[in-house]
């Protein structure tokens, strides 16, 4: 595969939220050069099956597509998702399909029906509510969120529910829209990436922050200036105005600026922690090294 090859960049800023359309879901675009990206946007916002339409509708292109959210449980460390479920699947492919069989009643694409369920539940934190299958602390990793640690970012576990913080409601969500994608369009590192045709990575948008000089501890841009020196820092040119500056908008911006900045780099297509096993069960972060 030639890391050189993509000639778009998007960038999707997830979110769980059990609305029809949720306000955090933004869409950025990047073409090949330097032009700062743009944001995609719809009249009412994004729906997530309009998020995965979209996808599907540009497979033929040589686009790489960053999605905010994890593509699944930690595995490695329990040699299962879910210890003691006898359902407990044992590939991501199997994740995404258990998930979308027991949600599948739920609107919006919704995650509500699984994290309700009586042997899942048992591994979630939730308000007021913690699994008695939850470890203490911050809650099991992935291996691609300890390399996340030791370049000195906070990552959360996926069965943490609690909390602005929280990351498991949008992966399960996300994990819908992976299940309608999959055998259309690439989701790396689960599939192998072909010569030609759009690809699916995770992303990390605060990775993204810190590559373009955003400190440690102000990890969100909120004001124009702040996003262009951040911009310039990933060989962007000045964007234009947003309609607004939330979280959202310059999470999405910024990151499709850092796919395109970091999609050539081959060591990130080959992070030394990445094993078959961890590709076919976890996934991995881009970026992560």
């Amino acid at each position: 595969m030639r890391p050189d090859r993509f000639t778009r960049f998007a960038a999707i800023d997830w979110s769980g939220q059990a609305v029809a359309r949720p306000k955090g879901l933004t869409l950025a675009v990047a073409e090949a050069g330097h032009d700062a990206p743009l944001l995609v946007s719809r009249d009412n916002g994004w729906a997530r099956q309009e998020l995965a339409d979209w996808i599907s509708e540009h497979a033929n292109e040589d686009m790489l597509i960053g999605l905010d959210l994890s593509p699944a449980f930690p595995f490695l460390d329990e040699d299962a998702y879910f210890p003691g479920w006898p359902e407990t699947p044992p590939d991501a492919r199997s994740l995404w399909a258990l998930v979308e069989r027991i949600t599948a009643d739920d609107s919006h694409l919704g995650s509500g029906s699984f994290v309700a369920h009586a042997e899942a539940l048992r591994h979630f934190r939730q308000r007021g509510a913690l699994g008695n299958l939850h470890p203490p602390g911050r809650g099991r990793l992935r291996k691609c969120e300890h390399g996340q640690r030791a370049m000195g970012l906070s990552p959360y576990s996926c069965f943490n529910l609690v909390g602005a913080a929280q990351v498991g409601k949008s992966s399960l969500t996300g994990m819908r829209v992976l299940h309608r994608l999959s055998g259309h369009v690439p989701i790396w590192p689960f599939d192998p990436v072909p010569e030609h045709g759009a690809v699916v990575v995770e992303i990390y948008t605060t990775l993204a922050a810190r590559e373009a000089g955003v400190r440690r501890g102000i990890s969100k841009l909120r004001d124009g200036p702040a996003l262009d020196t951040a911009l310039a820092r990933l060989n962007s040119s000045p964007h234009a105005p947003l309609p607004r500056y939330d979280d959202h908008s310059t999470d999405a911006v910024l990151a499709a600026a850092w796919l395109r900045h970091a999609a050539h780099r081959p060591g990130l297509w080959q992070p030394v922690g990445l094993t078959k096993a961890i590709a076919q069960t976890e996934g991995w972060t881009f970026g992560v090294v």
